[in-house]
């Protein structure tokens, strides 16, 4: 199975839900179990800027998981403040569903631009610490592997002095995932479709009718397992 249109317009309408403070709609497609992360973009001229990423190791039902993590991206990613209404307009989702999982033979055995890694290593004081990168996150960075390698160890709470020894002792895995990504305005273009086709007294019909999401526009206008769990995109 693949990350696709349906898995990105739930965690929308999940978002949408929140903000009117009503029920979430009932899901559309199948409750296959995949580690997964739900990522919240800004688009600004062109430009995508993080908004909020969190996601989870743990294979999870895709019904609860893109909900519950839809929703924690967007309001409990520390590193954020809670994306806000004023945003929505302006918003891009993206659903990566993690697959193919590897022990890695050393801190150099991926490739940029099909792996993610995940790394586990001793700090300083000698805690255990861990971090991980999306597949997509060193190609955009433009970063070579031990750049990459030595960012993470860094995302992950390293301070010392990163040495090749100190990335020898890495334990990485690898894995894959299968992404998809919609902007709001393509959301709103299929809330249409769907409205069109499966009649006005669905459930669906009433994105629609909300009064947040046609005054939305208005208002934007007015301002310019192991320990895999809750993991974080930088």
């Amino acid at each position: 199975m693949v990350a696709g249109i349906e898995h990105c317009i739930y965690c929308f309408d999940v978002l949408v839900s929140e903000f009117e403070g009503r029920k979430h709609l009932e899901p559309e497609f199948e409750d296959m179990a995949f580690p997964l992360f739900v990522t919240w973009n800004i688009i600004n001229h062109g430009h995508s800027r993080l908004r909020g990423c969190i996601g989870n190791f743990d294979a999870l039902p895709l019904h609860t998981g893109l909900k519950e993590y839809a929703i924690n991206s967007a309001f409990h990613d520390r590193r954020f403040s809670p994306i806000t209404i004023r945003e929505l307009a302006h918003l891009e989702c993206a659903v990566s569903l993690l697959t193919d999982f590897e022990d890695a033979e050393d801190y150099l055995d991926w490739e940029i631009g099909v792996h993610g890694i995940w790394i586990e290593f001793t700090d300083d004081h000698n805690r255990r610490k861990t971090a991980t990168y999306l597949p997509e996150i060193a190609e955009e960075q433009g970063w070579s592997k031990v750049e990459a390698i030595d960012s993470l160890l860094r995302k992950g709470g390293f301070t010392g002095r990163i040495t090749d020894r100190v990335r020898q002792r890495i334990i990485l895995r690898r894995y894959q995932s299968a992404k998809y990504q919609i902007t709001y305005d393509e959301y709103l273009e299929y809330v249409k479709s769907r409205k069109g086709l499966i009649g006005n007294n669905s459930d669906s019909s009433v994105l629609l009718k909300s009064p947040m999401l046609a005054n939305v526009a208005k208002i934007t206008t007015t301002t310019t397992s192991t320990d895999f769990r809750k993991l974080k995109r930088p």
